[in-house]
């Protein structure tokens, strides 16, 4: 049980929030959230990295009690071993979302997350932009759209990604599908009703804790949702996007100064 006056359970963004730019997690953070689940508080890693990056980031949040991956589509409960959570965006209506898209910004560069095997490949159009290391199957839109996805990834090279969100957030109906963007100069379309809150909500709900008792952290638009569920608190590393820190009710140290952790490591001293 959490000590009276501390959150029962802590989500984290990992990329730009829990892990440095260098892409590392320091031994200062490890041992913080150590103390955080020795004092009873569950923890939680919550990330838009999909599937196939489980083992990177069991290795990133090693103290975690469940993963919230794919942008809250999958949830995995670490401790029972179950998928707590799995959805997937039909193929045809990742189609209808894309041409719509389109016909507002022009061409998009896509690639799509379709297999759940750790270090599975993408599939579509390779961008050597990419800012982390990933295999990029080639295949034309049509091959890529021929099954349900587990997520895409959408860019245009001629429209801000910030813009092309609002585009897409203005153009695409939500029971089509959800759109977000997690830094990567791509928009990130994925299943109706999956955004980290809803990843969470399948959390609380399997260990019995209220929104109310969540404490979040996190960096990018992706993060708003988890921000609008949890009622305990919502803090922004001092790196965060604009709207991050016009959501957060407190602004910590940036991911390269470890604020997560400065933060619990001050929360579990008072």
């Amino acid at each position: 049980m959490a000590q009276p006056g501390l959150p029962k359970l802590i989500a984290t963004d990992l990329d730009g929030t829990l892990v440095r730019s260098d892409d590392t997690v320091s031994a200062y953070t490890h041992e913080v959230l150590d103390r955080v689940r020795a004092a009873g508080i569950r923890i939680v890693g919550a990330t838009g990295r999909g599937p196939r990056l489980t083992e990177l980031t069991r290795n990133d949040i090693r103290a975690a009690d469940f993963l919230v991956l794919a942008q809250g589509g999958w949830v995995l409960d670490q401790n029972e071993g179950q998928l707590l959570r799995n959805t997937r965006l039909p193929g045809r209506d990742l189609a209808i979302v894309l041409q719509s898209l389109e016909a507002e910004v022009g061409p998009l560069s896509v690639m799509v997350e379709a297999l759940e095997h750790d270090d599975a490949p993408l599939w579509g159009d390779y961008d050597p932009t990419w800012r982390y290391p990933v295999t990029v199957e080639p295949r034309t839109r049509d091959e890529c759209l021929t099954s349900d996805v587990i997520k895409a990834f959408a860019r245009s090279f001629d429209t801000d990604v910030d813009e092309l969100l609002a585009a897409a957030q203005r153009i695409v109906p939500p029971h089509v599908a959800t759109v977000t963007q997690a830094g990567l100069n791509y928009v990130e379309i994925c299943p109706p009703e999956v955004d980290k809150g809803t990843g969470l909500a399948v959390v609380a709900q399997a260990v019995g804790v209220d929104p109310a008792d969540v404490l979040v952290f996190g960096d990018m638009p992706n993060d708003l949702p988890m921000f609008a569920w949890a009622g305990w608190g919502r803090v922004a590393v001092r790196n965060a996007h604009p709207t991050l820190l016009a959501a957060a009710d407190e602004v910590t140290l940036s991911n390269d100064e470890d604020g997560v952790a400065v933060f619990l490591d001050r929360l579990l001293s008072r």
